[in-house]
């Protein structure tokens, strides 16, 4: 597996604000964990960007600082509610003796007949829950979607391939993705035009056919 470093420097607790940190291109961070004693730090932001395309919040970091090297897994991440730009980090930092829990997201690899002939692909989860040791976490989990060949095929947690040494926390005959008949889409009928509804005429009643003749008679003179 791929090692992934980054780079940070030691934040002082008396020295700049975040804001000012991040205008400066920095990315304001903490690193805890189990019997370690949190760590303010600051990250370029444009290493954690390159960092985080490849680890996700999952993958194994060897985080260096001033005072070492530590293995990190991004634990959560803030982002500007306007903008969505990432505003902070905190890394966890993580006994390579010892399992750990992360959600890993679910990815889509080749392509399915039965889509290709007009099945709708439905995706049923976006991501899984694995136990393994922080280094045998993976950035993903695969599934080969050109196994679906017909209407009606599935795909099942237990078809998902990896390792040994990982976990998935789900139940294997959970179906993970199936193709669908496409959905007929309801027409809606155009309202009828003038040339074509059908006009009824209404009888005249009694009273309305005398008024109607009084009319015609008024103003003749005999």
């Amino acid at each position: 597996m791929e090692q992934i470093e980054l780079q940070a420097q030691k934040r002082e607790s008396a020295g700049k604000s975040p804001n000012s940190l991040r205008r400066e291109g920095f990315l304001p961070s903490v690193v805890y964990g189990h019997n370690f004693a949190p760590l303010s730090i600051q990250i370029k932001y444009v290493d954690f960007e390159k960092v985080f395309r490849k680890a996700g919040e999952s993958a194994l970091i060897n985080l260096k600082t001033e005072n070492g090297e530590e293995p990190v897994v991004i634990k959560d991440i803030q982002k500007n509610p306007v903008t969505g730009k990432i505003i902070h980090a905190d890394f966890y930092k993580v006994n390579l003796k010892e399992k750990i829990k992360a959600k890993i997201p679910l990815a889509v690899k080749g392509e399915s007949e039965a889509v290709k002939a007009g099945g709708v692909l439905v995706k049923t989860v976006n991501e899984f829950e694995v136990e393994a040791l922080p280094q045998d976490l993976p950035h993903e989990l695969e599934i080969d979607i050109s196994r679906l060949q017909n209407i009606g095929d599935h795909i099942l947690v237990r078809d998902i391939s990896v390792s040994d040494k990982i976990k998935i926390q789900a139940d294997p005959d959970e179906v993970v993705a199936l193709v669908q008949e496409p959905r007929e889409e309801a027409v809606e009928e155009a309202p009828a035009s003038v040339e074509e509804t059908e006009v009824i005429k209404k009888e005249p009643s009694a009273a309305e056919a005398t008024e109607g003749k009084e009319e015609r008679t008024t103003g003749v003179v005999e």
